[in-house]
């Protein structure tokens, strides 16, 4: 079980900025940028490519959602979009607010207390559409 799973079922407590029946999206805490996101599907699967082609599309989709959310509450140039997938084996789409290329190269990284992982992830849930 990974640890997206045990997020998913409760285990661990999350920054949750919108969820429906198939995937979940939650602040990183070990975030590049303020608004680091990672979109989840709740299915567990190791690798992006090895899921079926609806539900790939679906995620998608659903990060495309949360991407706009994350574009209205946090000040940036624009949202990239980065799917590696070592660290964790469970397919995760990480969404980073960018202001400079450094951003989404996973070496830096920014400090948020509890409070403020809440209250951002209040913000862009209720961006979220």
């Amino acid at each position: 079980m990974s640890i997206f799973t045990k997020i998913i079922t409760g285990e661990i407590p999350s920054y949750k900025v919108a969820e429906n029946y198939d995937f979940i999206a939650f602040l990183d805490i070990n975030p590049n940028a303020k608004g680091h996101t990672l979109v989840v599907p709740k299915k567990e699967e190791n690798k992006l490519f090895d899921l079926p082609k609806k539900e790939y599309l679906e995620l998608m989709d659903f990060s495309y959602k949360v991407a706009k959310a994350i574009e209205k509450t946090v000040p940036c140039l624009r949202v990239g979009m980065s799917v590696i997938g070592l660290e964790v084996p469970h397919v995760h789409v990480h969404l980073i607010p960018l202001n400079e290329m450094a951003d989404i190269q996973f070496a830096k990284k920014v400090k948020l207390t509890n409070e403020e992982f809440a209250a951002l992830a209040e913000r862009i849930a209720s961006n979220f559409i």
